[in-house]
């Protein structure tokens, strides 16, 4: 059953031209950044650090120059049109006259959209690593924000790590998107709330900053030995954003 909720859920995402056309424009933006990234030379790991782009770097800088566009264009997008968009269209209607339990549901359209964004990333990565490799100056090692200087294994370690933090950010901004799309009366409504919340958050705490600025975050939480940043923050923001979206979920009147 759940397997038929994913591979329907799968379908109608990819036959949306609003998928089409985003994931188009992050194509776009990959090929127009790699051609400034190599061009220059430079990049930088905050506003007051920059740094020498070189083979084994690449892939967390690429990243970095990306990641504005994926929280407050590409997630907010997919997130609002799965589930605010089927909901305001009526298409929700009819996968729910089926006797499909509506946690299921839920589960499956968020766990769409993380595969999402994880292949997005997964395309990034790949295309940081590899042309990284054969385009920019070639370095037997590299030295990361904090004086962390690694050699090759150290710093795919390091890239592997840097964007497995990214994605659990990236998950928490899913999670808080489908909060807002499921109480705003339409899509529009629901990306503009996502939006507002990752800028606000800035201003409830600067803990929070990491909604707004992810990669500047990661690169400082990285930096620091012994962080505690997944276990003390970002995780339970998850788990409490899952269990309001869950309440929020089943307490929706979808087809009334």
């Amino acid at each position: 059953m759940m397997t038929g909720l994913f591979i329907s859920e799968l379908e109608r995402t990819f036959k949306r031209k609003k998928t089409a056309a985003v994931l188009a424009v992050y194509a776009g933006l990959l090929a127009f950044i790699w051609f400034f990234f190599q061009r220059g030379g430079i990049s930088f790991f905050d506003a007051d650090h920059d740094v020498k782009i070189d083979s084994l770097n690449s892939a967390p800088l690429l990243l970095r120059d990306l990641s504005f566009a994926i929280t407050f264009i590409v997630i907010p997008m997919f997130v609002a049109d799965s589930f605010n968009g089927e909901y305001t269209s009526g298409a929700l209607r009819m996968v729910l006259i089926r006797p499909h339990h509506r946690v299921k549901l839920f589960f499956v359209k968020w766990a769409v959209q993380c595969l999402l964004v994880f292949i997005i990333l997964c395309i990034t990565w790949l295309v940081g690593t590899c042309l990284g490799r054969m385009v920019m100056p070639h370095v037997n090692g590299t030295t990361f924000l904090g004086g962390q200087t690694l050699g090759t294994v150290g710093a795919l370690l390091y890239s592997l790590k840097f964007y497995g933090i990214c994605f659990c950010i990236f998950i928490a901004v899913i999670s808080i998107g489908s909060i807002l799309s499921v109480l705003m009366p339409n899509s529009i409504l629901s990306y503009v709330a996502t939006i507002g919340a990752l800028i606000g958050s800035v201003y409830v705490s600067d803990k929070l900053s990491f909604f707004f600025s992810v990669t500047d975050s990661v690169f400082h939480e990285l930096s620091r030995p012994n962080s505690e940043f997944l276990v003390n923050l970002l995780f339970p923001i998850l788990l409490i954003s899952l269990i309001i979206n869950l309440f929020v979920w089943k307490k929706k009147e979808w087809v009334g």
